[in-house]
């Protein structure tokens, strides 16, 4: 097909890409259009994240362009074609068009285009496989704009080749039906993913936690989370997810349990702290979600109506009241007890802090050493028994009492 082929269909130009660095973008390259993501969710009608722009040249023809026209510009992945241009801090990524030589089902090796077509042909969805330029020309050759509009979620071609070509593609295909979705799943899509189950193998950790993340961010995660149990993706990459509990899981999501996947993902497992170290291994894990998930899985799971007093207890002990409110989430999703009263009371409650610290007993004479901790923690214990209520002098006059008594 050639450049100059005509679009096959008008549609409205999203605001996006009428201003700022997109308009720069599309305004410098000659031909350029937006791909992928931003066109689909501008048809779908869908708050636009980034905006990805594809041109019918070879990188080293795109970057002087660009800078021709004012924009700053970043190898963001010249191998595959990829800049990044960047006006009052707004970055486009800019990709030239490419078809694929080789693959292995993770990499492929790509030598650059001017068929748009083409370019096309080697994305993985119909939905994501159309461009739009910036006059609201459209070009659709497979079919993505009356299957957005449907709920159809499809693979470009042959599904076993696409996924021959990408295994990661079959997460993928969670994550944009329970995003896209309505209605039964393409029955093709499922039985070419069942069939790449051993493949997936091959691919890193950090690969799937990052989709799979995405997938648990979705209003339909429970939904997803079926569907890979029913081909058997989720026994491949998540084997500790305990299927019994997403009935819970799709409530609490139901209910409005929060978008964070760590969240959903405790909701999906046992209570066992030692798990939380072997998935955090197992998944590259950051330390902060590695921490968000063990402190899930140790912790407490609060009844719907604690008294005050162990509540400001349990406060004490975590980090800050978004983990608390975490998981009262989980506990919910647990047992299905409504905890909305639980959030509520929680909220407004101010996070109890220890008032003391080893310098105050160090100020009182004591020595360094064990003695200094041993005391600091009865009175934080005397603290925590009377409901945290205690203050700065209340604690030293304990505190002194005690050393009185030679505790």
């Amino acid at each position: 097909m050639s450049p100059a082929e005509p679009p096959h269909a008008r549609a409205p130009v999203p605001d996006r890409l009428s201003r700022g660095a997109p308009r720069a973008v599309l305004a410098a390259l000659p031909g350029a259009r937006a791909v992928g993501g931003c066109v689909r969710d501008a048809l779908a009608g869908r708050p636009i994240a980034d905006v990805d722009i594809g041109v019918p040249l070879p990188p080293d023809a795109v970057a002087p362009l660009l800078r021709a026209a004012g924009l700053r510009v970043f190898d963001t992945g010249l191998a595959h074609g990829t800049l990044t241009a960047v006006l009052d801090r707004e970055p486009v990524e800019v990709t030239s068009l490419r078809r694929d030589v080789a693959t292995d089902g993770r990499h492929a090796v790509v030598e650059w285009t001017t068929d748009w077509r083409e370019d096309a042909a080697r994305r993985d969805f119909t939905i994501n496989a159309m461009s739009l330029d910036a006059d609201g020309g459209l070009w659709d050759w497979f079919g993505g704009r009356a299957d957005l509009a449907a709920g159809r979620v499809r693979f470009v071609g042959e599904p076993e080749v696409r996924l021959a070509e990408d295994y990661l593609r079959a997460l993928r295909f969670f994550r944009f039906q329970a995003r896209y979705g309505r209605g039964e799943p393409d029955a093709g899509a499922l039985r070419a993913i069942a069939a790449a189950v051993p493949h997936m193998a091959r691919l890193s950790a950090e690969r799937v936690w990052s989709e799979c993340k995405r997938i648990l961010a979705t209003e339909g995660a429970a939904g997803a989370v079926r569907l890979m149990q029913r081909t058997g993706v989720l026994a491949a990459v998540l084997p500790a997810v305990a299927p019994a509990r997403l009935p819970g899981l799709a409530a609490a999501v139901d209910t409005g349990m929060p978008a964070e996947p760590i969240l959903r993902l405790a909701a999906l497992l046992p209570p066992d702290p030692a798990l939380a170290e072997r998935l955090a291994e197992a998944l590259r894990l950051s330390n902060e979600e590695r921490g968000m998930l063990r402190l899930l899985l140790a912790g407490e799971a609060p009844a719907p109506a604690p008294s005050d007093g162990w509540l400001r207890r349990w406060l004490a002990g975590l980090p800050d009241t978004a983990a608390a409110l975490a998981a009262a989430w989980l506990a919910q999703a647990r047992d299905g007890q409504d905890r909305t009263e639980l959030r509520r009371r929680l909220a407004s409650l101010a996070r109890p802090v220890f008032p003391l610290q080893g310098r105050d007993v160090l100020a009182l004479g004591v020595p360094p050493g064990p003695a200094v901790g041993r005391l600091l923690q009865a009175v934080r214990d005397w603290w925590l028994a009377g409901g945290c209520v205690a203050g700065t002098k209340d604690c030293m006059d304990e505190l002194e009492r005690r050393m009185k008594l030679g505790e």
